[in-house]
């Protein structure tokens, strides 16, 4: 009777051990995915960025206060709606959230770095 509970028991951690080993698996191809993309994505949205920035022709806007005060403190109003219109908000959304998404990941990992490798090193005994 005494080794029919024992095994019991050991059924029912194996099957504990085995749903958190599968959850730790989706949890490090999510950490996976979300890495790779990030990473793949990141010089398209700084190419992006930049080239957006460099085209928007903010640097001139905000230069004119520097070269001629006087027009700029008489015109600023217009100056202000400028710089708003030519603000090149979708390249800095979509850098942003690039950025975001790798910061996202690289916390996810930091955050459950104890379990991931505790996985990756139970896979490799296996």
């Amino acid at each position: 009777m005494n080794m029919n509970t024992g095994l019991f028991d050991k059924i029912i951690c194996a099957i504990a051990v085995e749903q958190e080993l599968r959850a730790t698996r989706k949890l490090l191809f999510l950490f996976l995915f979300l890495l790779i993309i990030s990473v793949v994505a990141m010089p398209f949205t700084l190419h992006y960025f930049i080239w957006q920035w460099e085209n928007s022709g903010i640097f001139y806007f905000l230069s004119a206060p520097f070269f001629s005060l006087n027009v700029f403190l008489h015109f600023w109003k217009d100056f202000l709606l400028s710089i708003i219109e030519s603000f090149p908000i979708l390249a800095v959304m979509l850098f942003s959230a690039n950025i975001s998404l790798l910061l996202f990941t690289v916390k996810l990992f930091l955050h459950k770095r104890g379990v991931l490798l505790k996985y990756i090193r139970h896979g490799r005994k296996t």
